[in-house]
């Protein structure tokens, strides 16, 4: 069943300018007349509405903090409501009439999140232990795996320094937008639109897959325009998958926030694990969702698991070598569309990498 927007206003004059903003952006609405009403469709509503009494009374009424809440009035929200909205999760407090094209912009995003998804977006996030760990074709694969699977996918290229993902993949012609052509004007973009304007490449016939590339120049992303990509791709219930720099730059670390797992890639010698150890210490000053991803071969007879005991982290895939994988990048096969130890790889990670949660929230 698709969720409505929740809103709770009490002001009369303030209620029916939300209402006209929700109509024109084709919004449904649930009116709540108080907490206790409000309470069972909390955690599901797409976005939230409160105005100042509201605000306060919700909090009071114990209402967990939740993502998508907007704090709105006429003018300046008193301290008390300004503090109790941020309490409840809010993250902006929006003043009308100066910002109605603003609201109506979060009211048409809510629209699409509304239509309840089947299951649960989640983020992934894969790292290289060392240079050359095979990090960004390990994310390719996992994304072109989920997609050939049926999941609408989204790959997220973060690393303005590694040539741009789309090559991986082989769509360096396929029309569409890349990092630095994209605008993001108000933190909020709708994953639809953005399916719509990124490259798509052929990797089976109903798969839905969008890569969002750098370029060749190294101009990355900002730290909020990835987080409005996730964030769009989880709450219309995708599989994004993100590849990330071993370096902690802001966008990386917005990335790692969000990111429901974290993947290390480290081959099977001990130089990478010497440097994965110290990759892996910065990873989990940011997450406790971090696994391990060991690539053979070895040339000194490390298996796996000595690595997995060597870094101390939950060993999630292991990779044989894939022959005939370079020429196939070379020729621009997509990672992971072919039979293979990283294809089996790629399902083993997106296996053990499901959401656990329904809803809009995050998975755990």
């Amino acid at each position: 069943m698709s969720e409505r927007t929740l809103v709770l206003v009490e002001d009369p004059e303030l209620l029916d300018s939300v209402l006209r903003l929700a109509a024109a952006a084709g919004c449904a609405v649930h009116r709540s007349p108080d907490a206790a009403d409000a309470r069972r469709h909390w955690s599901r509503a797409p976005f939230v509405l409160v105005d100042e009494p509201s605000a306060v009374r919700c909090l009071r009424a114990g209402l967990p903090r939740r993502a998508e809440l907007v704090l709105v009035g006429f003018g300046r929200a008193s301290m008390e409501a300004l503090e109790c909205a941020v309490a409840l999760g809010a993250d902006q407090a929006v003043e009308l009439p100066e910002a109605e094209a603003h609201l109506m912009s979060r009211l048409g995003a809510a629209t699409e999140r509304g239509t309840a998804p089947e299951r649960t977006g989640r983020v992934l996030a894969v790292v290289g232990g060392r240079g050359g760990a095979g990090a960004s074709v390990l994310a390719a694969a996992v994304a072109v795996g989920a997609a050939r699977s049926g999941e609408r996918t989204l790959l997220v290229d973060c690393d303005p320094l590694g040539g741009g993902l789309d090559l991986v993949l082989g769509a360096e012609e396929v029309t569409g937008l890349r990092w630095p052509e994209l605008r993001i004007s108000d933190g909020r973009v709708a994953a639809a639109a953005l399916h719509a304007a990124l490259p798509a490449p052929a990797v089976s016939r109903a798969a839905e897959l969008g890569v969002l590339s750098c370029a060749r120049e190294s101009v990355g992303p900002s730290a909020a325009a990835v987080t409005a990509v996730l964030e769009a791709g989880r709450q219309a219930g995708e599989t994004v998958v993100c590849d990330l720099p071993r370096y902690p730059t802001d966008p990386a670390l917005a990335a790692l926030e969000l990111a429901d797992r974290v993947l290390l890639v480290v081959p099977a010698d001990v130089r990478s694990c010497a440097a994965a150890g110290r990759v892996s210490a910065v990873l989990a000053e940011q997450t406790r969702e971090l696994g391990l991803v060991v690539r053979g071969p070895s040339p000194g007879g490390l298996t796996p698991a000595d690595v997995a005991e060597a870094l101390d982290l939950p060993l999630v895939a292991a990779m044989a070598p894939d022959k005939g994988l370079a020429r196939a990048l070379e020729q621009g096969l997509p990672p992971g569309r072919r039979r293979g130890p990283l294809a089996t790889a790629a399902q083993e990670i997106l296996a053990a990498s499901t959401p656990t949660v329904t809803a809009l929230g995050r998975a755990s």
